[in-house]
């Protein structure tokens, strides 16, 4: 790991209107290659920084870098760019289209990113890929690869949300409660192959849940609690 943080967030403030919950984050980095769990109870406000640092929403006050670019200070298309090009992301509902085959799902981000494009294409291409990421993570049935994705088991949809983040090979993959509808076996299989495809990418991996138990399998571990400030102020 380098000592310039991949991600760095600096007095950053943030609150939804009508909300008494507020986020206020003095300081949060993740560095290149690393592993980091990220913890904190349902409604803590995990899935709201994971939005702020992907640029989906900006916040009242301070500073988001993602590689080296100031993700609140950027206009909209620029952030579109940044979050394309070097983030990609597991959302914990999957988020995957319904009406595009496995194979299409895993393609999609390189459509909106010539950054990504690139990559594939270095690598043999883009559904060459995407074969090569499903079957990595256990997904090898040919037959499998051109069916709706709405025919899939959950495990198998996880699976599919994970190879289209992964493709491309980003430099910050973003893993938002992904296992929550999975068992313990399976639940530490993928987080095993997740962190494998990720080390050999040299991609850093930020993995929020609720479950601290799984805190051992990551580098580091923090706590949104410990370093929410506003956390501190109401219990003071």
């Amino acid at each position: 790991m380098t000592d310039i943080p991949l991600l760095s967030c600096r007095d950053l403030h943030f609150a939804w209107p009508n909300s008494p919950r507020l986020l206020k984050i003095l300081a949060f980095d993740v560095h290149a290659g690393e592993r980091l769990f990220l913890r904190g109870p349902s409604g803590s406000g995990k899935s709201t920084l994971l939005g702020l640092i992907a640029g989906v929403i900006t916040p009242q006050d301070g500073q988001i870098s993602v590689m080296g670019q100031d993700m609140a200070a950027l206009n909209n298309s620029a952030r579109d760019a940044v979050r394309a090009n070097h983030i990609g992301v597991i959302f914990q509902m999957f988020n995957l289209v319904p009406y595009l085959s496995v194979i299409q799902n895993v393609a999609l981000p390189c459509r909106f990113s010539s950054a990504r494009m690139a990559a594939v294409k270095a690598a043999g291409g883009v559904e060459a890929e995407a074969k090569r990421l499903l079957t990595r993570l256990g997904l090898d049935d040919p037959a499998l690869l051109r069916r709706n994705v709405t025919d899939l088991s959950v495990g198998q949809q996880q699976r599919v949300a994970a190879a289209r983040a992964l493709i491309g090979s980003p430099s910050l993959i973003i893993a938002d409660e992904p296992t929550s509808a999975l068992d313990a076996d399976s639940r530490d299989r993928f987080i095993e192959l997740l962190s494998e495809e990720v080390t050999a990418s040299g991609a850093a991996l930020l993995f929020v849940s609720h479950d601290g138990g799984l805190a051992p399998l990551f580098d580091r571990a923090v706590d949104l609690g410990e370093i929410n400030m506003a956390n501190k102020a109401e219990a003071a």
